[in-house]
């Protein structure tokens, strides 16, 4: 039995602001008075039109994305874009450099690597992934179509504060897992993609921010819906858009801006993920190997020193209505998700939690 209240640590699809589930409840059967619900609606009208024109006004405001980039509503998840970004920005036989922080970043090369010649310009494999490599030891190629980074490891419990200086090669980014949870110089950037299923809505949905000019024809055999150009000079109507996650997603837009925007939910985050590293770091009981410095502030990957104990603590907590802190299958142990819509009560929940384990397990 689960005590009340309830608070969901998922990784992703993650937990989601409350206020935006009951307006999508309320608004579920007629979307101001037209009738229809959003999924009954045809994405070429013009009520679904007014949706995703405000959607992708208001996520321009809250990031400040120039004038000279495109945002894309487009399907498959940030995976697919593995396998896009090298049919969508590379010529046959280009090189791309990516760097290698943990178990996302490998996939975005594994991937990658079936469409063009990868250099791997650094990896922390041999540290285990418990910290960025420093831009100092990269090796970066010149000639590179473009240098890819994952902003955030969501199952190694690594991010960038800093931003990478690639010189005149793109800069390409998965921010799939903090996207939306700090402001960023979006200049700095060739290409930013992003799953929604962290902090922006339902699983499917991924946005792509891309400067405009790096729309170019994709390769003839990439299938026209995942064109960058084709998406792009359609406004996103070639094919049918996921229309209720970006409905979905235009609410989660207006909720952060009236929370203050991307500053205020940077600070509220900041504040979170310094309270639970500290009492991680405060316990003997619990470990966190990253270096404090790279740490994550969307997903806190731990563990128990002694990790027998595992099970018993994910069943305990569990029982007392906090959800979903399995580690990620490939790397185990624990792990707290913090996205923005995480209240702070949610994290003090867990951290009393943990206290009071740890007393009955030292």
């Amino acid at each position: 039995m689960i005590s009340s209240p309830v608070y969901n640590f998922a990784a992703g699809p993650g937990i989601m602001p409350r206020e935006v589930l009951l307006q999508a409840q309320q608004e579920l059967l007629d979307w101001r008075q037209s009738g229809m619900s959003v999924m009954e609606m045809p994405f070429t009208g013009e009520e679904f039109q007014t949706i995703m024109r405000q959607a992708r006004q208001d996520l321009r405001e809250l990031l400040g994305v120039p004038a000279d980039y495109r945002i894309l509503f487009l399907q498959g998840g940030a995976s697919a874009q593995f396998s896009l970004l090298p049919m969508n920005l590379l010529p046959p036989g280009a090189t791309a450099d990516y760097v290698d922080t943990g178990h996302w970043s490998r996939k975005a090369i594994e991937e990658g690597s079936r469409y063009a010649r990868i250099n791997v310009a650094a990896s922390g494999a041999d540290h285990n992934y418990r910290h960025v490599p420093a831009q100092a030891r990269w090796q970066l190629d010149p000639g590179a179509g473009y240098c890819h980074i994952t902003s955030n490891e969501t199952a190694d419990g690594l991010a960038y504060h800093w931003l990478p200086d690639t010189g005149n090669v793109p800069l390409v980014a998965d921010m799939t897992s903090d996207f939306l949870s700090r402001p960023i110089a979006i200049e700095r950037f060739g290409v930013i993609y992003a799953g929604a299923q962290k902090n922006i809505g339902p699983a499917g949905l991924t946005i792509v921010i891309i400067r405009d000019d790096l729309i170019q024809p994709a390769r003839p055999e990439t299938p026209s819906a995942f064109s960058y150009r084709v998406q792009a000079e359609s406004e996103g109507r070639f094919n049918t858009p996921l229309t209720y996650a970006v409905y979905i997603a235009g609410l989660v837009f207006r909720w952060l801006k009236r929370q203050g925007g991307l500053g205020a939910i940077a600070e509220r985050n900041r504040r979170k993920s310094d309270r639970l590293y500290d009492a991680i770091d405060g316990s003997d009981v619990y470990v966190c190997p990253q270096r404090a410095a790279d740490r994550s502030r969307m997903n806190a990957c731990f563990h128990l020193a002694d990790a027998s104990l595992t099970t018993e603590f994910l069943r305990q907590a569990r029982q007392q209505g906090l959800l979903n802190l399995q580690g990620h299958p490939a790397v185990g142990g624990l792990r707290a998700s913090l996205y923005n819509a995480m209240p702070d009560a949610g994290v003090e929940a867990l951290i009393a939690f943990m206290q009071a384990f740890a007393a009955r397990h030292t």
